[in-house]
């Protein structure tokens, strides 16, 4: 028999398979993360009818004569560029701009793991954060303080989580004081700072004018005060005092130069004192009405406080943050303090996803706490990845071993909220694969037609 024939039925094969992946690609032309295949062929072995030979005497070499015996599939490769991204604004689909791959698992112990480019991602009743067959995505755990450890664990997002109340560290003080104000006339101001239980109390000061110096320049003398703490909750209040702020007597001097600049805060002139208050010593001895407090005997009685303060900064000398927006202007008095931080506790009432992968919680309180971060696999060679179905990859000898991280660092890439990538097939390259594959099919069906011939005309040769 011929071997055309043998050549073309291989080349009919290897055709085939190649319009088997073509049509796949295409099948999956919108599927999440699909990574499309590419067929190369090469060919097989060649019947050497006469060898090459060196050149002799006067004779040239010959080159060897040989007959080829076919083709065949040389590889079948999973090309893993980047596909284009699609907008969802669903916040648990996420999009890896990078090399790194999710990684998923379906057991408790986390050992059965796959590898994943399609970031469709949702929540399940338990608040993990799921495949849409349900695989645990993995990642990083969060400490009760929102550190990201190095345990490997599932994402979960906890609608029950709370952030524990915080209290109050720094007040910081921002506007005009009137340089125009009535001598020893005492102006009020306040703010709301929170114990260690995220109680409110309201801390009023007081600001008086004392003097304008006759020096040249002359120089603005004002006076802060600690004049009233009370307890937003039950308007019990204080106006009692053991120097809770840290000057003498409860009393804080501020100088101020003739261009209305803060020059001074303490008791050493031109100079900018640390200055903290620390209200754990006091008693709340009125009632809201201002009358004295008494308990069921009738006795008066102080009422203590139900939990600690942390020593509150108001004025930092290292920090002009704390001072550099307060001034005196010859305009209204608008002087106010700002509670920098301090918060109730607060329940988890949405969250996000950042471009590290960290899964962030806002709570009620206005509170963020980190709750996790989605961990990232990549391979030396991804190419060699065995895919599984359901959008999955293991990893396989020729792979490499997964490198674990995170997102946006040593080439994971980042992680986009918010967004789905695409398949990779490009429709063009495959309806143009498709053309010459079939061309290819059907020039190695006529090399058998024409071989069939032959072979008639050779059998009528003898009628």
């Amino acid at each position: 028999m011929m071997r055309s024939m043998y050549s073309a039925v291989s080349g009919l094969r290897i055709h085939q398979g190649k319009m088997d992946t073509i049509g796949n690609n295409i099948a999956n032309v919108n599927t999440v993360g699909f990574k499309k295949g590419q067929v190369t062929f090469q060919e097989v072995f060649s019947q050497v009818t006469r060898g090459a030979s060196a050149p002799t005497g006067g004779k040239g070499g010959t080159n060897p004569q040989q007959i080829g015996m076919g083709a065949a599939v040389g590889s079948i490769n999973t090309i893993h560029t980047k596909g284009p991204g699609q907008r969802t604004d669903n916040p648990t689909d996420l999009m890896i701009d990078g090399e790194g791959f999710f990684v998923v698992s379906d057991d408790t112990s986390f050992n059965n793991r796959y590898y994943t480019r399609a970031g469709n991602f949702s929540l399940d009743r338990d608040g993990n954060l799921v495949t849409a067959d349900g695989f645990k995505v993995l990642g990083y755990a969060a400490d009760p303080d929102g550190n990201i450890m190095s345990d490997v664990t599932n994402i979960k997002i906890n609608k029950s989580e709370t952030k524990a109340p915080t209290a109050t560290e720094k007040i910081y003080f921002k506007g005009n004081l009137d340089s125009n104000f009535e001598l020893d006339k005492g102006h009020p101001i306040d703010t709301v700072v929170k114990d260690s239980l995220g109680n409110s109390y309201k801390v009023t000061f007081e600001m008086t004018k004392k003097e304008v110096t006759t020096a040249n320049p002359p120089v603005h003398k004002w006076e802060m005060t600690l004049k009233r703490v009370t307890d937003q909750a039950t308007g019990n209040y204080t106006e009692t005092f053991n120097n809770p702020l840290d000057a003498a007597n409860n009393l804080l001097k501020l100088e101020f130069d003739d261009k209305g600049k803060l020059i001074t805060i303490g008791d050493t002139a031109n100079t900018v004192k640390g200055v903290k208050l620390d209200l754990n010593g006091i008693k709340f001895d009125l009632n809201k009405d201002g009358e004295k407090i008494k308990n069921s005997t009738g006795t008066e009685e102080s009422i203590p406080l139900s939990a600690t303060f942390k020593e509150i900064t108001l004025f930092d000398s290292e920090n002009q943050d704390s001072y550099k927006n307060l001034h005196q202007y010859a305009n209204e008095m608008d002087i106010k303090p700002y509670a920098q931080n301090g918060n109730a506790s607060g329940t988890l009432e949405g969250f996000s996803i950042d471009a590290t992968g960290t899964v962030v919680g806002v709570f009620t309180n206005g509170e963020r706490k980190n709750l996790g971060q989605i961990m990232l696999a990549k391979f030396d060679n991804p190419m060699g990845l065995q895919k599984l179905g359901g959008n999955f990859f293991v990893d396989t000898r020729n792979s490499g071993e997964p490198q674990l991280g995170k997102a946006s660092t040593s080439g994971f890439g980042a992680i986009s909220p918010g967004n789905l990538e695409m398949s990779n097939v490009d429709i063009s390259l495959e309806f143009t694969e498709m053309i010459t594959t079939q061309r290819g099919f059907q020039a190695n069906s006529r090399i058998i037609t024409t071989s069939d011939e032959m072979l008639q005309e050779l059998v009528n040769m003898k009628r």
